[in-house]
């Protein structure tokens, strides 16, 4: 996110942000909501499912974004799928990728398209517990704290610079569906904060580096 990879956004002119879903689509929610405030400078302009019949498709159509499934079934190599993600999102014009809850991990060829351009969720504490079922880690490892994390995608799983964090206590009687509750709760509230701060030029990735203003 160099200020020569994402333009600064104003209300006026807002910057097109493309969301790629897997599922329920509450992270989806949270960007439309927020895409939905007079303040806000950046517009969801389009969803894509690499599934088909989640809630999330349902979620853009109440909104009235345009929405359409690329599913990883119907192609051959991860590079077709990711080549049809891509064409995709140029037609929409996006200049920001976010994924919410998307559930493939993308290579090379998609994150060449969208340099430092995309960003994603993480329910942990980067660099702790990245991959699959991060709450279900904290929880065995017997950690105090865990929480949220927003992130550049790079080449890695979870290794992305990091944008923003949100801290989560564990409790002690919590299992993994109470505290995956509560890290989402706050996945809502930081995630939107952070695309609308890129859209602003308010963060910005330079030599590697997250940088605020």
């Amino acid at each position: 996110m160099a200020g020569t990879t994402l333009r600064t956004a104003t209300v006026d002119d807002k910057l097109r942000v493309g969301v790629l879903v897997s599922g329920s689509g509450s992270n989806l929610q949270a960007h439309l909501d927020a895409a939905a405030q007079d303040d806000a400078a950046y517009d969801v302009v389009g969803v894509i499912s690499n599934r088909p019949g989640v809630f999330a498709l349902e979620r853009a159509a109440r909104a009235d974004v345009p929405h359409v499934v690329v599913d990883h079934q119907h192609h051959d190599s991860r590079a077709a799928f990711e080549a049809a993600l891509v064409e995709q999102l140029q037609a929409w014009d996006v200049e920001l990728v976010v994924l919410a809850g998307f559930m493939r991990v993308l290579r090379d060829g998609f994150l060449q398209a969208f340099r430092h351009r995309v960003v994603n969720v993480h329910p942990a504490l980067c660099p702790s517990f990245p991959g699959m079922h991060a709450p279900r880690q904290a929880l065995q490892a017997g950690v105090r704290v865990t929480g949220c994390t927003v992130h550049v995608v790079d080449e890695g799983v979870d290794t992305g610079p990091i944008l923003e964090q949100a801290v989560v206590p564990v409790l002690p009687d919590d299992d993994e569906s109470t505290l995956v509750a509560r890290i989402q709760q706050q996945e809502h509230q930081v995630f939107p904060q952070v695309v609308q701060a890129l859209a602003l030029g308010q963060l910005w990735l330079e030599d590697g580096r997250v940088r605020r203003r």
